[in-house]
């Protein structure tokens, strides 16, 4: 049965307006400003709050400077945050001095001193860095259940009780495999089967071609939350975009599977809003 309760009414009303202020940000006389930086491995995504923690801008940009949630292009990555910081600063007339970073489940004695050096070393005083689930639940809300963040390179899995995170583990398949697989499909050079994967336009005649792996990013979720109470699953990450994933992933899991609106935003809006004028030990 599906649980009533789980209606991301806080979450979509949040990316709605942080949707809008990439478009259109509002300068603001605001006393300070908090930046959510997300490393993805397919999409560098800056998301900034004002005073009140409400989205005033954002920048993001494709990049390839992550794989499978590590950084591979480390003066990459620093240009890249360096150069959206930039563009957002113009747009506002500020200085963006605090950040906060996310890192993917389990990752944080492998990566989290290059995460949290790129950060600074694009010109942010960074303030907090936590694991990507608990950003995300900051604007899920969820009370019980899992987050399955399906990501460039990596699903990742956390499964929550009493508004906390209890268990967290990562596994290689994301939205490099469904391009790899359009790519021998359609026989297209990766880059543009990613292009091509990214247009909605394109979702409903991908989604046959695609259900495999798919039911491998099932499989990979029935294998960690089998030890837990978990009836209700939600989706974030930028390859949970891909329309009707959570149709094929609720036949396959025999879970409630929900998605909010635009899931690609929901960690780093949840990055922003971890952020605070305190270094956080």
């Amino acid at each position: 049965m599906p649980n009533k309760d789980i209606t991301f009414e806080y979450c979509d009303k949040l990316v709605d307006q942080f949707e809008r202020v990439i478009k259109n940000p509002i300068k603001t006389k605001s006393s300070v400003y908090y930046t959510g930086v997300d490393l993805g491995t397919a999409c560098v995504v800056l998301a900034v709050l004002d005073e009140n923690y409400n989205p005033v801008a954002g920048a993001y940009r494709y990049a390839d400077v992550v794989k499978d949630g590590m950084i591979v292009d480390y003066l990459g990555a620093i240009k890249l945050v360096r150069e959206l910081k930039g563009e957002i600063e113009e747009k506002l007339g500020t200085t963006l001095i605090y950040a906060a970073g996310a890192i993917p489940p389990g990752t944080d004695h492998l990566d989290s001193g290059a995460i949290k050096n790129v950060i600074q070393a694009a010109g942010f005083e960074i303030t907090n860095l936590l694991d990507e689930p608990t950003a995300a639940n900051e604007v899920l809300k969820l009370k019980n259940g899992a987050v399955v963040d399906i990501g460039g390179g990596t699903t990742g899995t956390s499964v929550i009780e009493n508004g906390k995170v209890i268990y967290v583990t990562d596994e290689p398949t994301g939205g490099t495999h469904f391009s790899l697989v359009i790519s021998g499909a359609y026989k297209l050079p990766f880059k543009e089967a990613d292009i091509y994967k990214r247009d909605i336009k394109n979702h409903k005649e991908l989604l046959p071609v695609l259900k495999p792996v798919i039911e491998k990013i099932g499989y990979i979720i029935n294998n960690h939350v089998g030890d837990f109470n978990v009836k209700d699953i939600s989706l974030v990450g930028g390859t949970a975009c891909l329309t009707g994933i959570e149709d094929i992933l609720r036949k396959y899991t025999k879970l409630n599977v929900y998605k909010p609106k635009n899931p690609m935003f929901v960690t780093p809006l949840g990055i922003a809003l971890s952020c605070t004028k305190e270094i956080q030990e």
